[in-house]
Formats: C-alpha cells, structure tokens, sequence
C-alpha cells in the first residue's frame, strides 16, 4: 500500500508521512494530493487567532477536549514562527499540547509559517485536506499570533474564533487591526482577569458599527480557558454559526471561494516555475538583465518583453 491508501484507511504514520511530503514538497506531495482528494470536504475546519499572549494554544486544547468528549476526531494545526536555520517550526505547540497526544481520536501538527506573511503556512490548506482525508471531523487551525497579517485564516476556516484577552493596553488597536472584520466569535479568554467588561462593551460597540455584519452577528463569549470555564458557552456559539452557514448557504459560496483562491495559487506557483526555469536558462534574460542594470531598459518594459516570448 502507499502513503495515500494507508492514509484512507487510518493510518497516523502515513498522515505525518503525507504532511512532511507537502511540506517539503517531495516527488510524491502531489500524487498523494491527487489521489486522496476525492475524500476531502466532509470536515468542519475551526480557525483560531487572535494576538500573542491570548492563550490560543490553551484555549485549542480545551475545545479539543469538549469536542472529544462529543466522541468527535480531531485535526490540530498549529502554525508557529519559523525556525531560520532549520525551516521548522520554533514554538512546539505538541509540548503545550503534550496531554492530547496520548488521545489516539486526536492528531496534532506544528508547522512553520516558512515566510507566509498571513498568519498561516502556505501547505496549511493541504494539511487540512490529508487531515480531512483521513477521517477527522473537527480540524482546529491555531494561527501563528501576529495580528495585522492575520487574515489568511478566513480563505483557510468555516469558521475564525477570535481570541483577545484583557490588560494588553491596545485592546481597540487589536480590534482596528482588521481582526474585527475576520472574526464570527469573539472569545475574551482571561475572563478573570480585570477590564473584561470594557473589552466586551468595546468590541460589542464596534460590531455595531460595522454595517458589514448584518447577515451575521458575530457572539461574544467570556471564557477562562485555563479554568475551562465558559467553553462550552463557545461551543455553542460555534454551533449557531455553522448551523447559520449552512441554513442562509454561505458555507457553499466560502468554500467555493477558497476553492477559486486555491486553484489560482497552484496556477501562479506553476506559471511561476515555468517562466523561472524556461526564462533565466535562455541568454536573452542575461541580455535584458544587462540592459536593466545599465539603465537602457526599465524592469517593467523588460518583463513586458519576457512575457511577450513567452505567451508567443
């Protein structure tokens, strides 16, 4: 059997194996990319962000054990800072996490943002797929916590649970950080903490003024996710969304959306290699180039050139 067979039927060897490949780009990632992908699309994908500090990774941990408690299997995904010496990832959610991995229903990844300005790595949504595949029900992507360029997270979930937290002094700038426009639940974790009330008042009062939302108000739910207090209140709130999703058929139109974004991002990074490798052989690239540095020629009349040739 290979990789993508042994996958199918259950294997958490080969899902590691599959999510190396992808990751690393071997000769077999898209060969098992193609062969498992007629059994994706039956996962319900749950992204968690929020900025640093907020306890993302304890919150994760919590609603793993709620949703395992349900008897559902879970996909883990946490994106952390990349490693610039080894590409790997440098945090090691697995060892916030250590408890969940005796959990045989429950499969967690780290993996690294490898440059990724979004929050997220770029083999996140085939991490999610093999995931899928290979018979998850609930997929948790934890994001890596950088707060303006969080928004990949909203191509990648069904839904984005927002985490904030209070007492970090820039509880408005995090909320006009675009992070108000990519969350469906707000969850202020450290709910025991002092200035929780503001925090909610604050995001409340400026979900009532973003006339985008009207289709969906987005909950806001207090939690003390080291105490595991309020997680199933959150829970819920998850649940009303997807049952909202499905119900008003904006689940079909984001899938159908990622699936648009996913086909544009394979077609760019292919093109991107064929002109890479059939342009910079050819001498006529170290002619323009020549021309480029002398200032006889603009870059932009240059690659007009380039494209000219090859769309010939």
């Amino acid at each position: 059997m290979n990789i993508a067979e042994e996958l199918l039927g259950g294997s958490r060897l080969a899902l590691s194996r599959a999510i190396t490949a992808i990751e690393n780009e071997y000769d077999n990632a898209v060969e098992i990319m193609q062969k498992i992908y007629a059994h994706t699309g039956k996962a319900y994908v749950i992204g968690i962000t929020g900025p640093p500090g907020a306890g993302k990774s304890t919150l994760t941990d919590k609603i793993a054990k709620a949703y395992r408690a349900m008897g559902k299997t879970i996909g883990i995904i946490a994106i952390d800072p990349t490693s610039p010496f080894s590409g790997g990832a440098i945090l090691g959610d697995r060892i916030r996490m250590s408890e969940l991995t005796l959990d045989e229903g429950i499969f967690i990844r780290s993996m690294g943002t490898r440059g990724s300005l979004g929050g997220l790595s770029r083999k996140t949504a085939d991490a999610i797929k093999l995931m899928d595949a290979a018979g998850k029900d609930i997929i948790l992507v934890e994001t890596v916590g950088v707060g303006q360029s969080e928004v990949d997270i909203v191509k990648t979930a069904d839904t984005t649970i927002v985490v904030m937290v209070p007492g970090l002094g820039d509880d408005i700038q995090a909320i006009k950080a675009g992070i108000l426009e990519i969350g469906d639940v707000f969850a202020i974790n450290k709910a025991d903490r002092e200035g929780v009330d503001k925090v909610c008042r604050e995001i409340e009062m400026m979900l009532d003024l973003n006339q985008e939302q009207v289709l969906w108000r987005p909950p806001v739910r207090k939690v003390i996710a080291s105490q595991n207090e309020g997680v199933n209140e959150l829970l819920a709130a998850i649940d009303q969304h997807k049952n909202w999703l499905s119900e008003s058929g904006e689940l079909s139109v984001r899938r159908n959306e990622r699936i648009k974004t996913e086909l544009l991002a394979i077609l760019n990074e292919q093109i991107g290699r064929y002109i890479l490798t059939k342009v910079t052989d050819s001498g006529k690239f170290n002619e323009l180039l020549h021309n480029v540095e002398a200032r006889r020629v603009d870059p932009y009349s240059a690659v007009e050139n380039i494209l000219k040739d090859i769309l010939r």
